[in-house]
């Protein structure tokens, strides 16, 4: 699929469509058919950016997977959510169906969030729009932007270079972070849920030691890691939040917490103090809940996969024992709970 998608380019340059304002721009298509739970997060900050620039207009998403209506809830410039099956030969007309709906309805403007998706690339080139963004950043965008590697920066850095190709005076670089956009009633949910848990009024830290593939860590070292962050920071009570999986990688020891509801399991992480796990889903959804969160990385792929909110980092264990994440660990917990104080000023 990459090799048949990777000469697809434009058909008609934006610049050369005529919108004589924003306001033209009606009907917005957003493509990232992938279904994992972080890649769909990290598509947040390109949603509110479109929809700041395009406040009036009406946004479909073009996904695949069923978590997606749970976590854009409430985004209310969503007008509809196009959902292809994660396994397309076992519901064949429902994918068909889907690509068929990229088609029928015509938009005024379709994006490709992630330029090396190759069926982001061919939904956008086969979705019925005069105008698309296929995710492509230039090399002056790469040079003015240090940080563009990011999964969630450089869509909204291609985003913001053709609209200046179509003419459009677009604000200064600003990349919103990841958002669930939690209510108040499911963080006071949360917050039940937590102190059922551990009844006490200690600060909690939320820890998610599942990943996958060659991203999990073993047994042997996460606890390791829980028996040194227990004699660390006693004051403290530790929650588990467990994977779909409902496994465990330090044997159920602190008290835990099961849900497949993605928006029960942000609320709860929400009112922790700090979030620690390796790189993954969850990791990525306690970013999108402003929980300050501590991404653990043991690829060379930090830069691009980093937790990215308020009070967050990214610990490469390779080259950072224990001491060391226990050190970097002291410094994001009293951000943490200035991060709270401020909220609530």
């Amino acid at each position: 699929m990459r090799r048949m998608t990777d000469g697809i380019r434009l058909s008609r340059p934006a610049r050369d469509i005529n919108f004589t304002s924003k306001a033209d721009i009606k009907r917005i298509l957003i493509c990232r058919p992938n279904h994992r739970l972080g890649n769909l997060l990290l598509v947040t900050p390109l949603l509110q950016d479109v929809i700041e620039t395009f406040p009036l207009a009406k946004i479909d998403l073009f996904v695949k997977g069923s978590v997606s209506p749970s976590l854009f809830k409430n985004y209310t410039n969503i007008n509809r959510i196009i959902q292809l099956p994660q396994r397309p030969w076992g519901s064949l007309w429902k994918y068909l169906s889907g690509w068929l709906a990229i088609r029928m309805n015509r938009y005024d403007l379709v994006i490709n969030a992630v330029n090396h998706s190759a069926s982001g690339r061919l939904s956008t080139k086969f979705a019925n729009s005069k105008c698309k963004f296929l995710g492509d950043i230039d090399e002056n965008i790469q040079l003015r932007f240090p940080d563009h590697e990011h999964m969630a920066k450089y869509p909204v850095d291609s985003f913001l270079k053709n609209l200046l190709a179509m003419g459009f005076n677009a604000s200064k670089r600003r990349v919103a972070f990841l958002d669930l956009k939690l209510s108040s009633d499911e963080i006071a949910a949360g917050k039940r849920t937590a102190d059922a848990l551990v009844q006490n009024d200690k600060k909690i830290i939320c820890l998610f030691t599942y990943a996958t593939d060659n991203k999990c860590y073993s047994e042997v070292w996460w606890m390791k890691f829980y028996e040194r962050l227990k004699s660390e920071y006693e004051d403290y009570n530790i929650i588990e939040i467990l994977p779909v999986e409902n496994v465990s990688q330090i044997s159920f020891l602190p008290p835990s917490f099961y849900s497949k509801n993605v928006r029960e399991i942000g609320g709860l992480i929400a009112n922790a103090e700090v979030f620690i796990g390796a790189d993954s889903g969850m990791m990525h959804l306690a970013s999108a809940t402003k929980t300050p969160t501590v991404g653990l990385f043991q690829n060379a792929n930090t830069c691009i996969y980093e937790p990215y909110n308020p009070g967050s980092v990214a610990i490469n264990t390779g080259i950072s024992d224990c001491d060391e994440c226990m050190r970097i660990l002291n410094r994001v917990l009293p951000r943490s709970l200035a991060l709270r104080l401020q909220e609530q000023i």
